[in-house]
């Protein structure tokens, strides 16, 4: 086996009698040799030998959330019915009305049922798990395009009802779940192409006031993460631009003005998708940009809320829609799953103490707009459900290579 220093170590029986024994016994004045014998082999790991070689993620007719093509836009995974097993929630229309679905996972990654989310068909862009009323299971929030966004509350065993709407009708393209104000529930931030980008902060009860805006009014918002970047006490958001306009950083306080910015990047990418985490763990949140049409990219915060530096992983020619940040093969070290608009997705692993990344590709060339991660089987491994646009929604399950 390896050990974390890239060390193979074999294990070989040697019985008394073996001759080899019986002269090191000969030569161990401190007494007999033990019946194993340790050989240490090192091992030079190299792209096509590190542990990024070791997981494939595989799928098959049967691995899909049913067997409709709609025009999915984001999925979401958590465990509505407190059963043990992960559920997914998938957002469906984008720009046209279409029917959000709830599949349950009957165990190890069997999703044999499709419940309705709603009544009506909406134009979703977005779905979001979060316990909204404060009761101990999974609620959720839709955002739609041109539709006001609605929550719906679970009774506790999986079964939703419409609790109420919320925003204004925009062009809205994702929402993220986050307690913003950092007063113990869960609110809600929504980006929106061309429109104003907006707080919903939630009351307590899972009733969303509309908050400030944040960003420019006309900027092309597609998506947005937070975290406290600078180290002082207050939520902090970057927000992934397209339509050519920079990426930014704004910068929270208690008011949640949002009032300083600081652009990173080059400035023109057409980004699609950010995530946060601290990725080469020095303490410091870091982020990740998924671009179109130029390589994606990882920003290394300094804690202060500058760019220590930054890296280039994927084709130069990316069409990145979405990504999700996890530890794919249980080596302690984050790595980054991306989707793409007709390419295959992509697993990038990240190599322990560096910055370079083993990329395995799973899937096929498809319109995949969301994903998202977690243990559907119950194997210990982290596996990936995807969102796609005029193609069946699709599970990958998380094994080894050989």
């Amino acid at each position: 086996m390896l050990n974390q220093s890239g060390v193979l170590l074999i294990a070989i029986s040697c019985p008394i009698s073996d001759p080899m024994v019986e002269r090191m016994d000969h030569m161990n004045a401190a007494g007999p040799c033990t019946r194993w014998l340790l050989a240490i082999v090192w091992v030079m790991c190299t792209a096509n030998c590190g542990l990024a070689q070791h997981r494939v993620f595989v799928t098959s007719d049967r691995m899909t959330l049913g067997t409709e093509r709609l025009r999915s836009a984001s999925v979401r995974i958590g465990d509505i019915d407190r059963d043990g097993d992960l559920d997914v929630v998938v957002a469906n229309g984008r720009h046209w009305p279409q029917q959000n679905e709830l599949v349950i996972n009957q165990g190890r990654a069997k999703f044999s049922i499709i419940r309705r989310l709603g009544e009506d068909q909406r134009t979703s862009y977005a779905c979001e798990f979060a316990d909204f009323d404060g009761d101990g299971d999974l609620d959720i929030a839709s955002g739609n395009d041109m539709a006001k966004g609605q929550i719906f509350l679970n009774d506790g065993s999986g079964l939703f009802r419409l609790h109420g709407e919320y925003g204004d009708v925009s062009s809205l393209r994702s929402l993220l779940a986050h307690d913003i104000d950092q007063d113990g529930d869960i609110d809600l931030i929504a980006t929106c192409r061309g429109r104003p980008n907006r707080i919903y902060v939630n009351d307590g009860e899972a009733d969303f006031n509309s908050g400030p805006s944040f960003g420019r009014n006309t900027d092309s918002t597609i998506d947005v993460a937070a975290g406290d970047l600078n180290g002082d006490g207050h939520m902090d958001l970057v927000l992934a631009n397209r339509d050519h306009q920079p990426n930014e950083i704004l910068f929270g306080d208690a008011e949640l003005q949002f009032s300083r910015s600081v652009p990173f990047g080059i400035g023109d990418e057409p980004s699609r998708a950010v995530a946060v985490a601290d990725l080469n763990t020095d303490g410091h949140l870091d982020w990740v940009v998924a671009n179109i049409g130029r390589a994606n990219q990882v920003f290394f915060g300094d804690g202060a809320g500058g760019v220590a530096g930054s890296a280039e992983f994927g084709a130069s020619d990316s069409q990145t829609y979405a990504l999700a940040i996890a530890d794919m093969n249980n080596d302690e070290v984050l790595d980054i799953v991306v989707g793409n608009l007709n390419q295959p997705g992509s697993v990038f692993f990240r190599r322990e103490h560096e910055m370079n990344f083993d990329e395995v590709p799973f899937g096929e060339a498809s319109a995949s707009y969301g994903l998202d991660v977690g243990d559907l089987d119950g194997e210990g491994y982290v596996d990936i459900v995807v969102a796609n646009s005029d193609d069946m929604n699709r599970i990958f399950l998380n094994r080894p290579s050989q």
